[in-house]
């Protein structure tokens, strides 16, 4: 199995349960680009017949000869190949007709964003066939595939369009959690694991462009610091690939990632008027790179609290590092670009990654210490304090957390986490405990703060 596999064993599954099921199966899968979706697809339909179709930016014809072609090489039915057809809804009954079994056909259209842009009638000639009979025959696997999560969301998930409510199950793939990642490199040291991590975000393609036998120092220059790198180009083909005048977005991106989080901030940052910023922050969140935070307290919050940040890990650095230096980068070979680009702000940049580490880790840590109350994950904000992690628990009790990848001392911990409790608003009234997360730590832990180490994290 390719290393892409890693963690997505559950995926799998409900997969092979949606084949195996007495009616048809419809299941949307969706999620960011490179996270492994058509891998993932491809490992499935490698198990079972079926069709495969990639979408792609091109007329409808083309896009219904290639589904064709594929149809009777799967299938083994030279006639689907020869056939002259004149629309979707023809050209699925055909393929559909001529399937013998045994079991379901599998019928994968990846990248449905895009055949559904050339032929916009698809998703109500899916519906119809989905209710007069796919339904019902169990012949049929249908699995809709798209990297666009804001189409998927309202295009095939959403109450407006044609197919919605018909969906058997559903897949948001995901990246992978730390543990999971930390197996595609399992000779490098923790620290090492963390750091790609930090900038890979559990992407499948990204961590495999990393070499587990060289340093980080030597991956970051190899695959990021030269133009010639595999990644060094990598967002600019991402955004591209979505947006057609993608200079706003990288404007945007670029002010989030150096520290701009309000929409004033941004429009300050970025140039980008905050009259516009509605549409280039939604389009970004459609695509899975930016989300929309709040301070975590347990209850509603208000709409003026919101904060704009990048999920995104190779966004955030490549905002951080690469965009804004381009000039200075051509001009430098990747050593001296790691020295004096790089290694200057780099103990900043991972102390922010860290913290989404810890927020990561927070509820397997609690889950391991026996707790079975769902816990809201988050940092708090507010003109007083900022708290780097806060888990508000169902029963009664709230996690605050002080995350710190630089080395820091038993009385500073202390005292900072005791001026951030203090200024907790708590409005619930809750149990507070107090949770130090460190890269390295020697010696006891403060009195009444729960200590964790990088090492506890994967």
């Amino acid at each position: 199995m390719s290393q892409s596999f890693f963690g997505r064993s559950r995926e799998l599954s409900v997969l092979e349960h949606q084949r195996s099921t007495a009616g048809g199966s419809f299941v949307p899968v969706y999620g960011r680009r490179r996270i492994g979706k058509t891998e993932l697809l491809r490992h499935f339909s490698a198990r079972h017949r079926g069709v495969f179709h990639m979408g792609k930016v091109a007329p409808a014809a083309l896009q219904l000869k290639e589904f064709m072609l594929e149809a009777a090489r799967a299938l083994d039915e030279p006639v689907l190949a020869a056939a002259t057809l004149g629309s979707w809804k023809e050209a699925l009954e055909l393929v559909v007709g001529r399937w013998k079994g045994p079991g379901k056909l599998v019928l994968i259209l990846d990248e449905f964003q895009w055949t559904a842009q050339a032929s916009p009638e698809l998703p109500s000639v899916l519906q119809d066939l989905w209710d007069r009979s796919w339904k019902r025959s169990g012949k049929v696997m249908l699995i809709l595939c798209g990297s666009f999560i804001g189409f998927m969301e309202r295009e095939v998930l959403g109450e407006n369009s044609p197919l919605f409510g018909r969906r058997t199950a559903q897949i948001h793939l995901k990246p992978f959690t730390f543990p999971e990642s930390r197996q595609f490199h399992p000779s490098m040291s923790i620290e090492q694991q963390a750091l790609t991590w930090f900038i890979c975000g559990g992407v499948a393609q990204y961590l495999e462009s990393f070499d587990g036998r060289a340093s980080f120092r030597q991956n970051v220059e190899r695959t990021l610091l030269d133009e010639f790198a595999p990644l060094f180009r990598e967002p600019e083909f991402l955004l591209r690939e979505e947006l057609r005048d993608v200079a706003p977005f990288h404007a945007v991106l670029m002010a989030i990632a150096t520290g701009s989080h309000t929409l004033k901030t941004i429009a300050q940052g970025s140039g980008v008027p905050e009259r516009n910023l509605h549409y280039t922050l939604e389009q970004l969140i459609s695509l899975g790179y930016v989300s929309r935070r709040y301070p975590v307290t347990g209850t509603k919050p208000r709409r003026t609290d919101v904060r704009f940040v990048l999920d995104d890990a190779l966004l955030r650095f490549w905002f951080r590092f690469v965009f804004p230096n381009r000039s200075q980068l051509a001009q430098l070979d990747a050593h001296r670009a790691w020295e004096r680009v790089v290694e200057p702000q780099l103990e900043a940049w991972a102390g922010g990654c860290f913290e989404r580490l810890c927020r990561e880790a927070l509820p397997r840590l609690l889950e391991e210490d026996g707790v079975k109350a769902g816990v809201e994950v988050g940092a708090f904000w507010s003109r007083e304090v900022e708290i780097d992690l806060v888990g508000v628990r169902a029963d009664g009790v709230t996690e605050l957390g002080e995350c710190k990848w630089g080395p820091v001392t038993a009385a500073q911990l202390s005292a900072q986490l005791a001026q951030k409790v203090l200024h907790y608003p708590n409005p619930k009234n809750h149990t507070l405990r107090r949770h130090a997360f460190v890269r390295t730590w020697r010696g006891r832990a403060p009195d009444g703060v729960e200590l964790h180490r990088l090492a506890d994290l994967g």
